[in-house]
C-alpha cells in the first residue's frame, strides 16, 4: 500500500515536518488543525468562531483527498481548557454526520490556540 500525501491550500499550510494528510488505502489520516485561516492567519475571535475555522479546514483537507465528513471514524479534540467543551460539542454536533464517529476530547497545552483537532477518515475503495 502506497501512502499519498494530501494538500490543499484551502487550509492552512503545515509549520513543520508533516503533511496535512496521508491517504493510506482506504483510510485518510489528517493532521491537527487548529483555527488558522487558509493564509496561516490565527483566529482573534470566539471560541466558537476558531471552533468553526478548525472544521472548516478539516473539511477542505478531507474535501481536496475525494473524502467527506460522513466518513470520519476518529476524532480527537484537544482543548486549552474543559471549560470550552460544550461549546466545541454544540458546533461538532452541528457540523459531524451521524452516526457519530469515535472520539476522544483532551485537554491540554495549547499555547493558547484553544482547540485543534484531528481525523481518521475510512471509505471503501468499492464505494
Amino acid at each position: 500500500m502506497k501512502k499519498e500525501p494530501i494538500s490543499t491550500e484551502n487550509a492552512p499550510s503545515p509549520s513543520g515536518g508533516y503533511s496535512q494528510a496521508i491517504r493510506a488505502g482506504d483510510f485518510l489520516f489528517l493532521s491537527g488543525q487548529g483555527p488558522f485561516r487558509p493564509d496561516g492567519a490565527s483566529i482573534k475571535g470566539s471560541f466558537a468562531e476558531k471552533t468553526r475555522q478548525v472544521f472548516e479546514n478539516i473539511r477542505q483537507v478531507v474535501q481536496a483527498a475525494g473524502f467527506a465528513l460522513d466518513d470520519a471514524v476518529r476524532i480527537n479534540v484537544y482543548l486549552e481548557s474543559m471549560s470550552d467543551f460544550d461549546t466545541m460539542d454544540e458546533i461538532y454536533r452541528e457540523l459531524i454526520p451521524r452516526p457519530f464517529p469515535t472520539r476522544t476530547t483532551i485537554e491540554c497545552g495549547l499555547g493558547g490556540i484553544g482547540i485543534e483537532v484531528d481525523v481518521v477518515l475510512w471509505r471503501s475503495e468499492s464505494q
